[in-house]
């Protein structure tokens, strides 16, 4: 009975598995750790090397369709693409992020704005790479929603692992870009070592003619839908200190604790550019006094529930590349890189990717992340683990 009541509690709000997909026998005395927790039944398993590491690149705030009827506008898509193509042939990442703010959405018609989605995902097409996508401010606009970027992504995407909640979440708030991905040490194991999670910081305006702005912050329903996702893995898994499974979390407007590091940064010890001064505007729940702090339950829960956190990654502010540990979770957070060439940018920024590669299945084993230029140089190296400032 107790199985019952867990999947009756948990499934209205862990859509990111179908029930079709919980094996389960009421009355049954196997243990939870055997329940069937798959949300991609369709999809290849994604797995760790041979030699025990995953890799991951970042490509954020790509601004796919500024201007298109200027001959500036669509040459940055171009340049843009360039920097996707040089980028995954060098670096064969095992997965790609695109990190919010894949499209310009105030450029944009609304005949044809998601078909720059197409545009986007046909380097990752070309090189049959798996990814998932996180949807910024600018991907909310009168003529574009985030919702209706996913659905074009998983139409023209065969390796997009980006899923959208279902039609009951966006009256609660979530966001339809929220959810999670397994990684597995072998395709045949149970359970995942690693858990990529994916959150939808909203912002933009809503679509239509008489569009208002929306919240720029991880609505505080988010938080539930933490603990009782993590409650389901748990059941399903085991929890994840004592089996061993690691987590990373992107979220595209970083979260507004942020705000506060940036005055404490060591140059040495934070390495990265750190030319974006961050004020309103610049992390969630910041725009205004009535919603400072509104993101705080989804970072509470973030940090409470998801254990063997790695880090929180976040774009939007396009001049900075620094990582910090937030003290008052002892999280690490990192900004990506500034990818496209579209957005805004300044002389000397220059463009890349942030690299990020698990070195082990073991969560004991941080990850090592770096910043890569478009050239191939790199820097602001750091290991993700205890020992980091």
């Amino acid at each position: 009975m107790i199985y019952a009541l867990l999947i009756a509690v948990l499934a209205p709000h862990c859509w990111a598995i179908p029930l079709a997909q919980v094996d389960l026998h009421l009355g049954s005395s196997r243990s939870l750790e055997t329940i069937e927790l798959n949300p991609y039944p369709d999809k290849p398993r994604l797995t760790f090397r041979h030699d025990g590491t995953f890799k991951v690149t970042v490509f954020s705030d790509l601004h796919y369709g500024e201007n298109p009827w200027d001959d500036w506008g669509p040459q940055q898509d171009v340049n843009s693409a360039n920097l996707m193509n040089t980028v995954l042939t060098s670096e064969q990442p095992d997965y790609v992020v695109l990190n919010g703010d894949l499209i310009t959405g105030e450029n944009t018609f609304r005949e044809n704005s998601t078909t720059l989605i197409d545009e986007v995902v046909a380097p990752l097409n070309k090189l049959k790479i798996p990814f998932s996508s996180t949807h910024g401010n600018h991907d909310n606009e009168p003529n574009i929603t985030h919702a209706e970027e996913i659905r074009r992504e998983l139409r023209v995407a065969p390796l997009s692992y980006t899923r959208a909640a279902p039609a009951w979440a966006d009256g609660q708030g979530y966001g339809p870009g929220t959810y999670w991905v397994p990684v597995y040490k072998k395709t045949s194991d149970h359970s995942p070592s690693l858990v990529l999670w994916f959150f939808d910081s909203r912002g933009g305006f809503s679509e239509g003619a008489n569009s208002t702005s929306l919240p720029d912050w991880v609505d505080e329903a988010v938080a539930t839908w933490i603990e009782l996702t993590v409650s389901q893995m748990n059941a399903a898994w085991g929890p994840a200190d004592r089996v061993g499974r690691g987590s990373l979390a992107f979220v595209h407007i970083p979260p507004h604790v942020v705000q506060d590091l940036q005055a404490n940064l060591n140059s040495t010890q934070d390495p990265g550019l750190n030319a974006d001064a961050l004020g309103s505007g610049s992390t969630q729940a910041s725009g205004e006094d009535t919603s400072l702090g509104k993101d705080a339950p989804f970072w509470d829960a973030l940090n409470a529930h998801v254990l063997n956190l790695h880090g929180v990654i976040s774009g939007h502010d396009h001049g900075n590349e620094w990582c910090k540990r937030e003290p008052s979770k002892n999280v690490i957070f990192c900004f990506d890189k500034h990818s496209g060439y579209g957005g805004y940018s300044s002389t000397g920024w220059g463009h890349g990717v942030r690299n990020i590669v698990f070195r082990s299945p073991d969560p004991k084993v941080g990850p090592e992340t770096w910043i890569r230029m478009e050239d191939g140089e790199t820097h602001a190296r750091i290991i993700m683990d205890s020992s980091y400032n």
